[in-house]
């Protein structure tokens, strides 16, 4: 390793937006088996709560702390919401377009997407996607204004409390979220296959269990290749290696680089691959 480097082109990093929200209703095998997309989607805060810490103390000191469950909750913000979550929001319809209020909340799940960027690529570097199970909405306030010389449109918001469903070998979770820019294109890929739907194919939201099965086995182990330098004609000579990006100063670089000036060069995974154990991804290349 060298010395560490701030704010390098293509690391100015920053996650914004939120779109492709979708509704999933909640079956009596406790499976989210239908979904629905969600239009006017604005805002989604998560807001975790507990993992508190209580001291505890003995012999005169505090002997250690205990930690609190962790619970994932979030607030929903939207100008309009699919007609299916009406009973999640406390709605009965005994007949088409006439809503009972006050009656039970039914459980369901959400997705959503938010946008990763950086100094390079904008908007267009990746994605995460977000996924909650468990959720129920806690009732709401709803405010009408009369239409006026600056009219809004109006926003509705619900608190979303969760329920944790297994995971094998982890705790109970009812969150999920998985980043475009670091798992298998083709993983990825099917996942959101089965979240969006296509024709004949429903749109869910598979289980914890099932999204990690989905990404198991899908990286390749990889170790980078060191770069070479020629002290006579100042050149560096960058590896070609499967699964590995090679940056100077941040900008991918392939090929041979003329260098005028002590440079450092670094290997960047790209989707799909992992390190190798006791790998180095970073050399000083020292100008003669």
């Amino acid at each position: 390793m060298t010395a560490l480097q701030w704010d390098l082109t293509g690391a100015r990093l920053y996650e914004t937006g939120v779109d492709h929200g979708v509704l999933y209703k909640q079956d009596v095998s406790g499976d989210y088996t239908t979904g629905f997309a969600w239009n006017g989607l604005t805002t989604v805060t998560e807001s975790p709560t507990g993992a508190e810490a209580t001291p505890t103390y003995a012999d005169n000191i505090q002997y250690l702390n205990l930690i609190s469950l962790e619970r994932f909750a979030a607030t929903v913000e939207a100008y309009t919401y699919p007609d299916e979550f009406a009973e999640c929001d406390g709605s009965a319809q005994p007949q088409i377009g006439v809503y009972v209020g006050q009656q039970t909340r039914k459980t369901f799940g959400l997705s959503y997407r938010t946008l990763l960027g950086n100094d390079v690529d904008g908007t267009d570097f990746g994605y995460k996607l977000h996924l909650v199970y468990g959720a129920t909405a806690a009732p709401s306030e709803k405010a009408f204004a009369s239409v006026n010389d600056s009219p809004e449109a109006i926003t509705f918001s619900w608190e979303l409390s969760t329920i944790p469903v297994p995971v094998t070998d982890l705790k109970p979770t009812a969150y999920i979220c998985i980043d475009s820019t670091k798992v298998n294109a083709s993983a990825l890929a099917a996942l959101e296959l089965l979240l969006y739907g296509t024709v004949g194919v429903d749109p869910q939201l598979p289980l914890p269990d099932a999204v990690l099965a989905l990404f198991d086995g899908t990286f390749t182990e990889v170790t980078p290749s060191v770069p070479s330098y020629n002290s006579t004609t100042d050149l560096i000579t960058i590896p070609s290696v499967t699964g590995v990006e090679y940056r100077i100063n941040g900008v991918a670089v392939t090929g041979t680089v003329a260098i005028t000036e002590n440079t450092i060069v670094t290997a960047h995974l790209l989707p799909g691959y992992v390190w190798a154990p006791n790998i180095v991804d970073e050399w000083l290349i020292v100008f003669a």
